[in-house]
């Protein structure tokens, strides 16, 4: 068995998430699949997959060794792809990438450059997977990833995009019908809209900034209508039925056409950092280079025209 198959058995094992999952996928035998994995650990003098009964996951070891097996069959995959297609052109970018963010940034924000940049690059495929929850790069194969979150310290390289704030709006017919609340704890008497359907009450938080110490206030607000989602939350406050928590991205165009009004910003929470992330190895990969290196500056001055606008 050589090193480069034994790397394609592994990353199975890492994606379906155990050795005999991984045997039916690649049509081998079970004892192919754990003989590749032992290869990979002799070589490495590390072990790379904590096994039990129960579940398989990988060491911090076998992270760094994944994350190298994927960028190494990747440029593979790439050199490939331009022979299949006859590139002569060593310039000529091909290959393909896979990126993760949260569903409303990635449709308002990141598809749109995503587009461009492929555009630009007829022989680059992208897989873009838009979730709301946080993915492990690692585990689920993706390149990189927009996060919307203060970042723990890991071995993941991050690029500061820039920050965006979460901001509480109603409609000018709801302000004129019900008023405006003046401090966080009236939202209580409000109409608020939620967006988790499966939460009966949903916590909001605030900053007391006429505090000595900037207090933090939560307000557990019981939604009139608990939604899905921030854009039926969005919608439903547009039509004037309630108060909507929201962050600024998603909001924007409605609050400069005046559909939306902010309400206590006074007391909005600090801002929160937007950073794209990616492995140190995949830096290496000539398309992942590329579309960082593309995208960067186009998501910064978007998240910079944002916040010149919240001022």
């Amino acid at each position: 068995m050589d090193r480069l198959d034994a790397m394609l058995i592994f990353l199975s094992v890492v994606d379906k998430g155990s050795l005999v999952a991984a045997s039916r996928a690649l049509g081998r035998s079970p004892a192919t699949v754990t003989r590749a994995v032992t290869l990979l650990e002799q070589r490495s003098g590390e072990r790379l997959l904590h096994r039990s009964a129960r579940r398989l996951r990988l060491t911090d070891s076998g992270e760094r060794h994944a994350a190298v097996y994927r960028s190494v069959l990747a440029e593979l995959s790439e050199v490939e792809d331009a022979d299949k297609r006859g590139v002569k052109n060593d310039s000529a970018l091909s290959g393909s990438f896979s990126i993760t963010a949260p569903d409303l940034f990635g449709r308002l924000k990141l598809l749109p450059v995503i587009e461009d940049f492929l555009a630009e690059h007829p022989l680059v495929r992208a897989r873009v997977l838009l979730l709301n929850r946080i993915v492990n790069l690692v585990d689920e194969g993706v390149d990189m990833a927009v996060r919307l979150a203060p970042l723990p310290d890991s071995g993941i390289v991050a690029v500061r995009l820039g920050e965006v704030r979460r901001l509480v709006c109603a409609s000018p017919g709801y302000i004129a019908r019900c008023g405006a609340p003046r401090a966080p704890a009236e939202l209580r008497a409000h109409a608020c809209l939620g967006e988790d359907e499966a939460k009966e009450r949903e916590l909001w938080q605030f900053v007391d900034r006429g505090s000595p110490r900037q207090r933090a206030i939560s307000v557990a607000v019981q939604p009139r209508i608990a939604l899905n989602g921030a854009v039926a939350a969005i919608d439903a406050a547009i039509r004037g039925n309630g108060i909507c928590r929201a962050r600024c991205y998603q909001v924007i165009e409605h609050l400069a056409a005046g559909r939306l009004v902010r309400v206590l910003s006074a007391f909005e929470p600090g801002p929160i950092p937007v950073n794209l992330l990616f492995h140190r190895v995949p830096r290496r990969n000539r398309v992942l280079r590329a579309f960082i290196d593309y995208a960067t500056p186009r998501l910064r001055a978007e998240l910079t025209a944002i916040a010149a606008a919240m001022v």
